[in-house]
């Protein structure tokens, strides 16, 4: 069941939007050479719960952390621990809060302390495969042009985009409906409204699409061991611009530029 929004419960995202991304713009300054994604696990916990909001990740379906930090070859849900970062190391960081009954969803990839080009190459890839999807949350598109813009990208660039895991509605609930894919048909699927609220998360490798978990049951990697990158917002659907509800004052039409 679609769920839209109303203007004061938007406005209550966004909210939960702007500390989402002020613990993920920590998150990413943190992540150095020689930090543990356990101590950026404590850091993210420590600012929700200080703003008065709760990690939505923690306990969720038994998942223990507040973020998902995958390295490498690891797509999503990768687990924190106390191994140092290393240099040149592809690190994603999966991140939502729940702030005054409203949830919040966001991601990034950043490459520890820089200087491995390939992998910045792929996360330059993947934002932009982001803000061509994000583009076309616009009322009266189909769901399909979504997936189509982020896939069409994607692999005219001879990446894989992941069809294991997709984006998704979000609202009171972590996940709500719809599935968001990262592929599909322009013109197809169900009809966009205003009002709604989608998480659209593009999961890009450099190689396969396909993945495999880790003996967790929770660590996706890619099948092939290639690198996988990963960036989300929370977007709301308008008849104009879509607005990013996580990423406060960004606008797609500048990212596109």
């Amino acid at each position: 069941m679609i769920k839209l929004k109303t203007e004061a419960q938007i406005e209550k995202m966004r909210a939960a939007g702007v500390l989402l991304h002020s613990v993920l713009t920590a998150l990413r300054a943190a992540a150095r050479p020689g930090v543990t994604t356990l101590e950026l696990d404590r850091m993210a916990e420590d600012m929700i719960r200080s703003a008065g909001a709760t990690p939505s990740f923690k306990g969720y379906a038994g998942f223990p952390y507040s973020i998902c930090a995958s390295i490498d070859d690891q797509v999503v849900h990768g687990f924190s621990n106390d191994r140092p970062l290393l240099q040149g190391q592809l690190l994603s960081i999966d991140c939502g809060c729940k702030l005054d009954g409203w949830q919040s969803d966001s991601a990034l990839s950043v490459v520890v302390g820089g200087g491995n080009a390939e992998a910045q190459r792929l996360i330059d890839i993947t934002e932009r495969c982001f803000w061509l999807g994000a583009d076309m949350a616009r009322e009266g598109n189909r769901l399909g042009d979504i997936g189509h813009a982020v896939q069409t990208y994607a692999e005219s660039m001879g990446c894989g985009v992941v069809r294991d895991y997709t984006g998704h509605g979000i609202g009171r609930e972590m996940h709500e409906d719809p599935s968001v894919p990262n592929y599909g048909y322009a013109g197809r699927g169900l009809k966009l409204q205003k009002g709604m609220t989608i998480a659209i998360e593009p999961m890009i490798t450099l190689g396969t699409w396909r993945t495999k978990k880790l003996s967790d049951g929770w660590t996706a990697v890619t099948a092939d061991g290639s690198l996988a990158a990963h960036y989300e917002h929370t977007v709301l659907v308008t008849d104009g611009e879509p607005e990013l509800l996580s990423f406060p004052g960004a606008r797609i039409s500048e990212a596109l530029r």
